[in-house]
């Protein structure tokens, strides 16, 4: 575990900036004291992460005031919702920000996560030499 209190998995570099040696890590903003569907939501994104082998960590909103505000201020103001705060899950490539839950899911379904995440694809990972 790290300091943030999240889970870290093997890393993909992602297409923007892979420097040699560089980490990048997808976040994801969880609550874990969110209502079953919001937890659900979040298991649906980690899960994803974990099975393709994408390096992740899960960073609690409730265990960090720090992290929570981060967030908060660093999701641009296009992307808040109208009123009230944004809702966890909510996906960062490192300090990017790149959406929330419905906008993953989107991707998810058409098949276009590793670019939506600024990852190369596994197959392009595998095929280079």
């Amino acid at each position: 575990m790290d300091r943030a209190g999240g889970i870290r998995i093997p890393a993909i570099l992602p297409d923007r900036s892979a420097v040699p040696g560089e980490r990048v890590v997808i976040r994801v903003f969880i609550a874990s004291s969110s209502g079953f569907v919001a937890i659900k939501k979040q298991q649906d994104v980690v899960r994803f992460l974990e099975a393709n082998k994408i390096e992740s960590e899960e960073v609690d909103l409730t265990m960090s005031e720090e992290q929570r505000q981060w967030m908060y201020k660093t999701i641009p103001p296009e992307k808040k919702p109208a009123r009230g705060n944004p809702l966890p899950p909510q996906i960062f490539n490192g300090d990017r920000y790149c959406a929330d839950y419905d906008s993953f899911f989107a991707s998810k379904e058409s098949n276009t996560v590793f670019s939506f995440l600024g990852l190369k694809s596994q197959l392009a990972s595998k095929a280079e030499p």
